[in-house]
């Protein structure tokens, strides 16, 4: 039972990495399909080969095994392999070199079509990678429509979007396997990447790059949908935040703006306009608290402003200290922020 359990688990251990919401193999995005379209040929073509080589080789060991008779020692000193044919030879260093060249061709071909999809951007992405969390900022030559968030990218089925990418502290690496390759985050430096989803649904970003302990926990909740429902979501974003309607959410408001949580965070419509951490203007809005670190809920909400070093340690949120009626009341306005 143990050897088959280990079967299995062998079996079933390449499986693990194929989910719908983060899997290089989706193809939910121009990149992306091109992508499994020449790992498709390129596996079609590698195959072809290994089959021939290894198919060679039984060939020749059965032939061998054939024509063998027994030998003296002195024999079987002397004795030398045939040489191989000139006119196999060459035959097989042809069938390399065209493999070679279409396997290249197929490459050249597949970058210009990566190039051709992500031409021309309808829409422009700012990301700023931080240890460790995403500032995401769309931006629009109307001021007005400009909007900033955190650790999550919405995306118009079909347009084209260029995401430019800047880091704050170290290396960090963009990667939304469902949609494209990764692009580095180089502190100093701009880089860029073109995105263009094809198809509608949510998926999972990723820090593809080791920047420090909580590397695993920075995430980033990307969602393709309609124009329309993009647009719908673009609009909300670029309201004001809800106003408390209750006591409990004033006096959580009132903590907001005025002690520790304004000195580090924005809320809009309010004179907490800070930058050094996450934008809360829409937070109940998202999936996760911290990057993915935990599903947006009540009871994670107040783990977290209890003791955010607990739930994520290393991370720049200091421990305020709050009485639980304080953690309660800011829970409460927070959760209002829609």
């Amino acid at each position: 039972m143990r050897v088959r359990g280990l079967i299995v688990a062998v079996i079933l251990l390449p499986l693990s990495a194929c989910n719908r919401f983060q899997n290089s193999l989706g193809g939910d995005g121009a990149d992306g399909a091109h992508f499994v379209s020449l790992f498709t040929f390129f596996m079609v073509v590698c195959t072809l080969m290994y089959v021939t080589i290894v198919g060679a080789f039984l060939i020749g060991l059965w032939r061998a095994r054939r024509n063998a008779e027994p030998l003296t020692v002195d024999e079987g000193k002397h004795q030398a392999e045939p040489p191989m044919g000139g006119r196999l030879l060459t035959g097989w260093t042809i069938a390399i070199v065209i493999g070679l060249t279409i396997l290249t061709v197929a490459s050249f071909f597949t970058d210009r079509s990566n190039a051709e999809a992500g031409a021309n951007p309808q829409l422009l992405v700012n990301v700023t990678g931080n240890q460790w969390w995403w500032d995401v900022q769309y931006s629009s030559g109307d001021a007005s429509k400009s909007f900033r968030t955190a650790n999550e990218l919405h995306l118009p089925i079909g347009m084209p979007v260029e995401v430019k990418l800047q880091s704050n502290d170290v290396i960090h690496s963009f990667w939304v396997p469902n949609l494209a390759g990764k692009q580095d985050l180089i502190p100093g430096r701009v880089t860029d990447i073109q995105l263009v989803p094809r198809k509608i649904g949510l998926f999972r970003g990723q820090c593809a790059e080791f920047c420090g302990v909580q590397h695993a926990h920075m995430a980033l909740d990307v969602t393709g949908e309609s124009r329309a429902d993009f647009d719908k979501w673009a609009a909300a974003q670029q309201r004001v935040a809800f106003a408390p309607q209750n006591p409990v959410e004033q006096a959580g408001y009132q903590f907001f703006v005025t002690r520790n949580c304004s000195a580090c965070h924005a809320v809009g419509g309010s004179p907490a306009a800070a930058t050094v951490g996450p934008d809360l203007t829409h937070f109940a809005s998202r999936r996760s608290i911290a990057a993915g670190t935990l599903p947006m809920s009540d009871a994670n909400l107040q783990a977290w402003l209890a003791d955010p070093q607990k739930q994520k340690p290393g991370n720049n949120m200091p421990r305020i200290g709050l009485a639980p009626d304080e953690r309660r009341s800011l829970a409460a306005f927070l959760e209002r922020l829609k």
